[in-house]
């Protein structure tokens, strides 16, 4: 399989996916980390993909989603952007509605505790 072949079956075959540099228990940079540590905090199921493991996906996804920039959050195969696109969506509870309307499980408690703690 090509790296597109393979980024497409992964989003496909995954709810939630979060292509990453470093995986969701060892992050590698600050925005990974970030977007990780909120969907963990979350309690979200998602399949997290090292960038850094494969030049050919790191480069791959770019061309996939047409975005310039890891991480990259797909939900129920629908890009949903980086790091700042993922933060704005919790602060406001975009991200929340996502989810519900997707079907995905998440904690809407821990939720609200981000946005408390950032307002």
């Amino acid at each position: 399989m090509t790296a597109l072949e393979t980024i497409k079956d992964t989003v496909e075959k995954n709810d939630v996916v979060l292509f990453m540099k470093g995986t969701k228990m060892m992050p590698q940079c600050g925005f990974s980390s970030r977007v990780a540590g909120v969907l963990n905090y979350m309690g979200v199921e998602f399949a997290d993909v090292n960038v850094l493991a494969d030049a050919e996906i790191r480069q791959g996804i770019k061309d996939f989603s047409d975005w310039p920039t890891i991480p990259q959050l797909y939900v129920k195969g629908e890009f949903v952007g980086g790091c700042d696109i993922v933060t704005e969506m919790t602060l406001s509870g975009e991200l929340d509605a996502l989810f519900e309307s997707k079907g995905v499980a998440y904690d809407k408690a821990a939720a609200d505790k981000i946005r408390e703690a950032n307002a």
